[in-house]
């Protein structure tokens, strides 16, 4: 029999654009993950995993991060799990205005694929 305690976590804030504050909510998290991840090859217990990744990673940083921060994460590990599912979750992100934007992140997806 074996049982896991977390410690009692400081809250993690996360400050938008706004700068507004507001506590990180990981079932938001992997809500916009499932959405970009629909369709696609991507099992449901990967989308966990990364949103866990993801939120340890930001306590880490310290108990207030931006969602800029939090969205630089989410991308650069979904675009190695998903490309498509990369591309769409960078295309509400960065808010995409037409194909030349796609076209751009496409660029830059190829580069991060040869680092």
């Amino acid at each position: 029999f074996t049982t896991y305690e977390r410690a009692e976590e400081v809250p993690l804030m996360v400050v938008k654009s706004d700068g507004r504050r507001e506590p990180f909510d990981r079932t938001k998290l992997v809500a916009g993950l499932a959405a970009a991840c629909k369709g696609r090859p991507v099992a449901p217990e990967q989308i966990l995993q990364l949103a866990e990744a993801v939120e340890d990673d930001l306590r880490v940083r310290g108990p207030e991060v931006s969602s800029q921060a939090v969205a630089l994460d989410v991308l650069d590990r979904l675009h190695r799990l998903d490309e498509v599912a990369y591309l769409r979750f960078a295309s509400v992100y960065k808010g995409f205005d037409g194909a030349a934007d796609f076209q751009r992140e496409l660029v830059l997806l190829k580069k991060l694929k040869q680092a």
